[in-house]
């Protein structure tokens, strides 16, 4: 059986894609924040009018506004802490790579931005969910600063881990299924992913790369379940869930990379033939090699762009609608801003897979133009 051989001999390989996904993704994430969100000051402002000794109490503490706005880019960008409910969260491993060496230590040190942290080389600092350096005067040293690269271990990061685990132990279990059942029919888990494998081989890879897709399937397979994985956890608003994997546009860049060297590493000689030496007339041939060179960047890019915006955009909807019960104040709008959620919480469960099928199937129709042979 097909499926049989994909799983025994692909998955390695498929496997090790994970590997450098979550290397350079990990590095991606702490130097290239998708939206870094400018937090509004929450500082209560109380009044020193002269005549504060008839004000009341009430009227001196002013509670703080909720800001919708702040929630819903704290929700949908990075972060070094994984709140689960209330004041309790998760602290998450600082690793940065300093002139002074590699410096190691948990998040937590900085309470929540709220304190500055000696570590023994250096004092820093979260601003905004940077780290920087403090300098001797209290003040950020901007220049060294820079000369820091943080590879921490981010909320986002955390949440590739969990997804790369959680299908680990689907394929595991699977593959396992395979053996242990060879030649008889798919059972539990086993009839679930094997239809969802024959898709993809049969509607993405066959018709769009031709005989050789079997070469490609191991790469396909991993995006496809990947991206469809992270999506469907980041829908889920508790922990292990709600990260903001995918509509992180570091991450999106790195599998659009992906697709891009897939693509071009394959790429035949009539390929690289129709992007250097077009069958077009002399005079405009260096016009259409620079279109096709554009061709080239601007597929992996549209790849990039629609993957994040599509999944932000949906983050943003769900939090924008909840948001309604806390700005008009009344629990009279819950009713109508739940069942708005809802709707969008289902809409969300196909564009979840929607995504993830698109992703691939675009990505096989890049790899089938680069392995076509002349007609």
């Amino acid at each position: 059986m097909y499926c049989n051989n994909v799983f025994k001999f692909n998955f390695k390989c498929a496997i090790l894609l994970f590997s450098v996904f979550l290397v350079f993704s990990a590095n991606s994430y702490a130097k290239n924040q998708a939206i870094d969100s400018v937090k509004v000051s929450t500082d209560t402002v109380v009044s020193e009018a002269p005549h504060a000794a008839t004000t009341s109490h009430h009227e001196e503490a002013h509670e703080k506004e909720f800001d919708p706005t702040e929630v819903i880019l704290e929700h949908i960008s990075d972060s070094h802490v994984w709140h689960l409910w209330g004041h309790t969260s998760i602290s998450l491993p600082v690793i940065l790579y300093t002139p002074k060496g590699i410096d190691v230590f948990s998040s937590g040190n900085f309470h929540h931005g709220e304190h500055d942290y000696n570590s023994g080389l250096y004092t820093y600092r979260l601003v905004h969910e940077k780290i920087k350096v403090v300098g001797a005067n209290a003040q950020i040293d901007e220049v060294l600063s820079a000369k820091v690269l943080d590879f921490s271990i981010t909320k986002n990061v955390a949440a590739m881990f969990v997804a790369v685990l959680v299908i680990l132990a689907i394929f595991i279990s699977v593959a396992s299924a395979y053996k242990k059942r060879a030649g008889k029919s798919p059972k539990g888990l086993q009839s679930f992913v094997e239809p969802i494998i024959v898709f993809v081989r049969d509607d993405i890879a066959r018709p769009n790369i031709g005989y050789k897709y079997a070469k490609f399937m191991p790469y396909l397979l991993t995006v496809f379940f990947f991206i469809w994985i992270n999506n469907m956890l980041g829908l889920i608003p508790i922990f292990p869930g709600g990260a903001n994997v995918t509509g992180n546009i570091a991450l999106t860049f790195v599998l659009a990379m992906g697709t891009l060297l897939v693509v071009n590493l394959n790429g035949n000689k009539y390929y690289w033939k129709h992007l250097f030496l077009p069958d077009v007339p002399f005079w405009l041939w260096p016009l259409m090699v620079v279109v096709e060179l554009i061709g080239v960047i601007s597929k992996p890019f549209a790849l990039m762009v629609r993957l994040f915006a599509n999944i932000t955009a949906g983050h943003i909807i769900v939090l924008s609608l909840i948001s309604l019960i806390f700005i008009f104040k009344t629990l009279a709008i819950a009713p109508v801003s739940i069942a708005f959620v809802l709707f969008m919480d289902m809409l969300e469960l196909l564009v979840a897979f929607l995504q993830a099928f698109i992703f691939t199937l675009l990505t096989a129709l890049f790899i089938g133009m680069a392995v076509e042979e002349h007609h």
